[in-house]
């Protein structure tokens, strides 16, 4: 019989709705609850692509006994992280202080007044590896609250004043300098790995928003190192095991330091992010291999993730059906030379073999193989190579399937319209663009209310009850302002105004910093602020960055004010943990470059209004902004004023309150942003 959770929208909530556990979602009456019954809660906390989490569910919570003795003396309480990313923030902080690690599945015991008082990640069913069994631990719980219950409630009440203590000074009084930013490349050098590409070592993450970072700073500065780390990242990315060679798009991270073996599951964060900076490094540098990546990370999210409404799907799973039953992570992606043989013949598996990086002994598990594309000297067939892909990949279309989340999450749906809408007008794509337009109308008519307020998630079309948070507001209005520029529709530009004016209202403190959740959000046992980027940009910085892009469109002092304010944290953390604030590093170029305006005033069909449109757009200067636009037009501030320059369409570029004349050649623009 299903649980309470039947009847929720989140997809990883209802692949628990038939467990035996009497799961709760979050909510007052799961509190009430368990004090009415004088019981502690166990809070479950994952995603529905989350190899351990599935793990543990079919361990632990599909297991008739183990869920028997949660149901009489626990209230169970299970949370989506990505539909409620405050609850897991504040209580991952728990976590991480009282363990010095973290991660999902995270458990986590509370009071009936949700306070935490016991901490953990995945428990298996029994002991193993030194961790406690799962009912050894519930055992020792029952037995505490039973019999030591005032103690309990003293640990309980003392985490939560820690917590409380742990607040977060910042300098908003003055934005970063270029000595600030320089201090932090130097700390990304002695990081960067050499022989590998990344930042670090075991496991990588993609590093996308220090390559944004790099590269801006390239640009700004002339620093050929910057470039050089970002270009060698990303080739090794794109050789290697965590890029999907067949299909496109990236997994999560790779499991060890040379990219080779991922955790498969794929998310729209990493690939949005992944396809934009892949674009803006060919933008810079002309890469042939970035704008292939670029285009097929963007094939994929269109491919595999677009919902029937238009939005994005969060993400695929990491396992699947591995063909006889079991579900095994990777079993969708991973080759062995026999399976390579019988799709190909043995001539061309042999072409395969060397060209993916296949081996007998495998790459991965049980002599599996992922595909790489092996840094050789070796020339290749182009028409043989491409022969092969196409077979494999038709071949790897017959096999099960990984699950999809089809949850729509708001901000990363955000990234993904900036993603698709410049990839699209990079490489001439207007259906990219088109994609990334149906994903913004989705964002509008579903997840904003009239008051400028956003949903979090939505499924199907329907809004989830759950509140947007910063990020949410901060990425939809990044992706706005990005179509803004691509389409030229001044509409998107006063979208991004209502919600970062929301940002300006509800989420600002008043000493300028940011906070996670609004003012009139659910209180917790503390209100979340993280200013760090971690596999998405935080937040507070990206905030930062959408309210900067803004106040150049605009003129606003109010919003330029705020930017400024909140990039006083980057001053703070960019020597020290430049990987943690890339973002806002990325967005402290665009202040120290001003950012650049860009005004293109002339008919939209006319051949020089397109040219000098898309030279604007290819222009590398930081976080530079675009605004184009017919005679007279007034959506966009940025527009208010320019004419036509002896009847031709013009362009005018701004800079720090100054603007250079007009200009009706294309040449003469690309050089005016050139430096």
């Amino acid at each position: 019989m299903p649980n309470r959770l039947a009847h929720e929208t989140s997809p990883y909530l209802l692949q628990h709705a038939d467990n035996p556990v009497d799961w709760w979602p979050w909510s007052p009456e799961a509190f009430a609850e368990a004090r009415r019954r004088g019981v502690p809660v166990v809070l479950s906390v994952g995603y529905s692509s989350c190899h351990w989490c599935h793990v543990m569910a079919h361990e632990s919570f599909e297991d008739e006994p183990t869920a028997a003795y949660l149901n009489e003396h626990f209230v169970s309480v299970k949370v989506d992280r990505e539909e409620r990313p405050d609850i897991d923030a504040v209580y991952m902080e728990a976590v991480q202080a009282a363990t010095g690690q973290g991660g999902w599945p995270m458990t986590v015991f509370l009071t009936p007044d949700a306070e935490p008082f016991y901490f953990g990640t995945y428990f298996p069913p029994g002991p193993r590896h030194g961790m406690p069994g799962f009912r050894q631990v519930l055992e020792g719980i029952r037995a505490a609250w039973r019999d030591r219950r005032e103690e309990v409630g003293d640990v309980a009440g003392r985490i939560v004043r820690e917590l409380a203590d742990r607040t977060l000074t910042v300098d908003t009084t003055r934005p970063p300098g270029p000595e600030d930013v320089h201090a932090a490349l130097l700390a990304l050098t002695r990081e960067f790995d050499a022989v590998r590409g990344g930042f670090g070592g075991a496991p990588k993450f993609p590093p996308s928003m220090t390559v944004e970072f790099l590269l801006r700073h390239h640009v700004r500065t002339g620093s050929e190192a910057a470039l050089e780390m970002a270009a060698a990242t990303c080739e090794a990315m794109a050789r290697g095991g965590i890029y999907d060679q067949l299909g496109g798009g990236f997994a999560r991270y790779s499991v060890d330091a040379g990219w080779v073996v991922p955790h498969f599951e794929k998310m729209l964060y990493d690939n949005a992010l992944l396809c934009r900076v892949y674009a803006h490094l060919w933008r810079a540098t002309g890469s042939e291999l970035a704008r292939r990546v670029a285009l097929e990370t963007a094939d994929f999210m269109v491919r595999e993730l677009r919902t029937g409404q238009g939005g994005f799907a969060s993400a695929l799973d990491a396992d699947s059906d591995d063909g006889s039953g079991r579900h095994v992570e990777g079993a969708y992606y991973v080759w062995t030379p026999r399976q390579l043989r019988e799709v190909l013949g043995e001539a061309d598996a042999a072409v395969a073999e060397v060209h993916f990086g296949v081996t007998e002994e495998g790459t991965f598990e049980e002599g599996a193989s992922v595909l790489q594309l092996p840094d050789t000297e070796q020339l290749w067939d182009a028409g043989k190579t491409a022969s092969v892909r196409d077979r494999l990949l038709a071949a790897r279309e017959q096999r099960p399937r990984p699950g999809r989340d089809d949850k729509v999450v708001a901000a990363w749906n955000g990234l993904a319209v900036a993603a698709l809408a410049e990839t699209g007008a990079y490489f001439d794509r207007p259906d990219l663009v088109q994609a990334a337009t149906d994903a913004a109308d989705l964002l509008v008519r579903t997840h904003m209310d009239w008051h400028a307020r956003l949903f979090r998630t939505s499924l199907d079309g329907v809004a989830g009850a759950h509140a947007g948070v910063l990020e949410d507001y901060a990425d939809v209005a990044e992706g706005f302002l990005a179509l803004s520029a691509v389409t030229g529709e001044g509409v998107w530009v006063d979208f991004a105004g209502l919600l970062l004016d929301t940002v300006l209202t509800h989420f600002t403190g008043v000493d300028g910093a940011l906070f996670d959740t609004a003012d009139d959000a659910e209180a917790l046992i503390r209100r979340p602020q993280d200013p760090t980027d971690n596999a998405t940009p935080s937040g507070w910085t990206a905030a930062a960055g959408a309210l900067l892009s803004y106040a150049a469109y605009t003129g606003s002092a109010a919003h330029r004010e705020a930017a400024e304010k909140a990039l006083g944290v980057v001053r703070t953390l960019g020597p020290k943990a430049p990987r943690f604030i890339s973002w806002g590093l990325a967005t402290a170029e665009a202040l120290l470059d001003g950012p650049r305006e860009v005004a293109v005033v002339g008919p939209a069909d006319h051949p020089v209004t397109r040219r000098l449109h898309q030279t604007a757009l290819l222009s590398t200067a930081p976080g530079l902004v675009v605004a184009v636009g017919e005679p007279g037009a007034e959506e966009v501030p940025l527009l208010h004023g320019r004419t036509l320059l002896d009847g031709h369409p013009a362009a005018y570029v701004c800079r720090n309150f100054t603007c250079d004349m007009p200009t009706t050649d294309a040449k003469a623009l690309a050089a005016k942003l050139g430096g």
